[in-house]
């Protein structure tokens, strides 16, 4: 066993467990936060997407030993209120159907509209294919992903110039 000390949603965390342990079953079972989902162990479905420093990372196979000094972000991160742009448009599009895969959707999703406000749905497609949806609203998804860019570009301060 070892201390972990970590940073999830800007809160420390104190754990003692295995350096070897996946981040996923700390997120979930030391720290208590278990909208991360647990899917196919192998980092294949996206069920368990968590940012590290801001990037999509599947927290199912990372050990928790190489992330001790990242920022990590889970689904609970991305805000509380379902005031993101993402969530609003995930409710305004119907997306989730049974929802298991939706925190992993989401947090892909956030992921490329932090390096891609206006994506393409090429762009989306290429983003979002490691998230398996078992209900196949990939539809849904992606029209939903572009309303969030669409609410994020509206909520971008401009300057005097018009432009952001």
């Amino acid at each position: 066993m070892a201390n972990f000390t970590l940073t999830i949603n800007g809160e420390q965390h104190q754990v003692d467990v295995d350096p070897q342990m996946p981040l996923l079953w700390v997120i979930r079972d030391f720290v208590g936060l278990t909208g991360t989902k647990f899917g196919c162990g192998i980092a294949q479905c996206g069920a368990c997407t968590v940012h590290l420093d801001g990037n999509a990372t599947r927290s199912c196979v990372l050990p928790v030993s190489a992330v001790a000094d990242k920022q990590i972000t889970t689904i609970e991160g991305l805000s509380t209120e379902k005031s993101h742009p993402l969530q609003k448009a995930w409710i305004e599009h119907q997306v989730p159907q049974c929802g298991y895969c939706q925190s992993g959707q989401l947090m892909s999703a956030a992921a490329l509209l932090k390096q891609k406000p206006k994506p393409t749905d090429a762009d989306i497609d290429t983003a979002m294919q490691g998230n398996i949806c078992r209900c196949g609203t990939y539809v849904r998804i992606r029209k939903a992903i572009h309303s969030a860019a669409n609410l994020m570009s509206d909520a971008t301060p401009t300057n005097k110039t018009g432009k952001p």
